[in-house]
């Protein structure tokens, strides 16, 4: 069945039932874009937030509890269920409700390894021929330090990664070796008893890429690439985080980037899952690193990546729901090319105080005024006696759109400043270099 016929029918029909699973900015980002659509949907979420509650119907449910997540999408009749984060994939949700005969956008739960362990993902590049860092799979201190000493080169940072899902917060990249040991000693302190690995990787210089691509376990599609601010603070020092603001497109990106990453990472990965017998249907992102030898993945997920998904639906013109259902029923063949507006978004990630150590919560947020190129995404936040307050440690993300990065930056900054709450934290540098055309201009990667 094509998008379309699963889509509102000009008659007297029901709207076209959707259920976006998740909390986030990211989910609110997918929520705005699937209101845009101009059928009508009718859209739910769960659990939500208070954002997504003006948008959609909200449904307080533990969305790791994969029958129950199967029974609520039942009893709505969905078409569709996208899964925003990671967890509930690996805990079958996929798997679930496609024995339910509900479409899913997202991977079973034995494809959703391709996250959930970066040693399996190193498994499969290998296998598929993938361009990736060299890596040590260690399951104890011995072999830690016999891998930090393998990598050790002067100058070069260690970089040392828990194996399971860590939040975008399982990695450190640090010169200190004794840093680099102490984080794996962390992992292997807080694994409760279970057996758990790290990975010592080689370092991948140039910037980072954030490129997304549609599954339907055979064929791909690329979205726009992004690139995201990991660190807490300007000139990215700090701790790691789960992404402190992104901007899309990329001026400065090699013009062939995204037929190189297709050809030589996103379909060799499809292909090799598929030939495992665990098809990848729904978003594989491939977090690249631009080397001065070629393009390396540094990891991949099974889902949006956040803050990327509010700047990359913020430039989507092809109706969100026809992608994804394209994705979920194995029709992406059949799909129009995607088409994007003309200029740049930008996010900014508007942080709780403490963030990420321990964030604050509790503080009443004062919002400000959304207009028709600058809004605001709840992520962190819950309401209280009437009042909206500070849940969580990214509490919301500002995005903007104009016509370049430098516009839409200045947008983004301005609606960020509108929002006040208790120790509200930004970074002050996101898309700077872009928008000051500070970043290197890379052509084309092959020859």
């Amino acid at each position: 069945m094509s998008a379309r016929a699963a889509s509102v029918s000009s008659g007297a029909a029901s709207m076209t039932t959707v259920l976006v699973l998740g909390a986030g900015a990211r989910e609110h980002a997918l929520v705005r874009q699937l209101t845009l659509d101009p059928r009508g949907l009718d859209i739910h979420s769960a659990p939500g937030n208070p954002g997504i509650a003006e948008l959609a119907q909200c449904h307080q449910l533990n969305i790791n509890d994969a029958a129950a997540v199967a029974e609520l999408a039942q009893s709505l009749n969905c078409a569709l269920v996208i899964v925003g984060p990671e967890v509930p994939l690996t805990y079958g949700i996929g798997d679930a409700l496609r024995a339910k005969g509900i479409a899913c956008f997202g991977p079973d739960r034995a494809a959703a390894e391709l996250e959930a362990s970066k040693a399996f993902a190193k498994e499969v590049m290998h296998a598929a021929g993938v361009p990736t860092a060299a890596a040590f799979v260690c399951s104890n201190l011995s072999e830690i330090d016999s891998a930090l000493d393998s990598v050790a080169r002067d100058g070069v940072p260690f970089v040392v990664k828990d194996d399971s899902l860590a939040a975008g917060k399982g990695v450190a990249v640090t010169l200190d070796r004794a840093d680099a040991r102490s984080h794996a000693e962390s992992v292997f302190a807080n694994a409760g008893g279970k057996n758990v690995r790290v990975l010592i990787e080689e370092y991948l210089d140039g910037p980072e890429v954030s490129l997304f691509y549609l599954s339907d376990g055979t064929n791909v599609r690329a979205l726009l690439p992004a690139t995201d601010f990991k660190r807490l603070l300007d000139g990215d020092a700090g701790p790691n985080t789960g992404g402190m603001g992104a901007y899309c497109p990329l001026p400065w990106a090699p013009t062939d980037l995204v037929d190189i990453v297709t050809r030589d990472v996103a379909q060799p990965t499809i292909d090799e899952m598929r030939r495992r017998g665990t098809p990848f249907i729904g978003l594989l992102y491939a977090g690249l690193a631009l080397t001065s030898n070629g393009v390396r993945v540094i990891e991949f997920n099974a889902r949006f990546g956040d803050p990327e998904t509010q700047v990359v639906m913020a430039m989507l013109a092809t109706p969100l729901y026809d992608m994804l259902f394209a994705a979920a029923t194995g029709s992406l063949a059949e799909l129009a090319p995607i088409t994007w507006r003309e200029g740049s978004a930008v996010c900014i990630v508007l942080a709780a105080q403490g963030y990420p150590q321990a964030p604050r919560s509790g503080d009443v947020i004062h919002l400000g005024d959304d207009s028709t190129t600058s809004w605001i995404l709840h992520a962190g936040t819950a309401v209280d006696d009437g009042q909206l307050i500070t849940a969580g440690g990214r509490v919301l993300s500002a995005v903007s759109v104009g016509v370049d990065a430098a516009q839409a930056r200045s947008r983004a900054y301005d609606r960020a400043q509108q929002v006040s709450f208790e120790g509200m934290h930004m970074r002050g540098d996101i898309a700077l270099a872009a928008a000051t055309d500070a970043m290197t201009t890379y052509g084309r990667l092959s020859p």
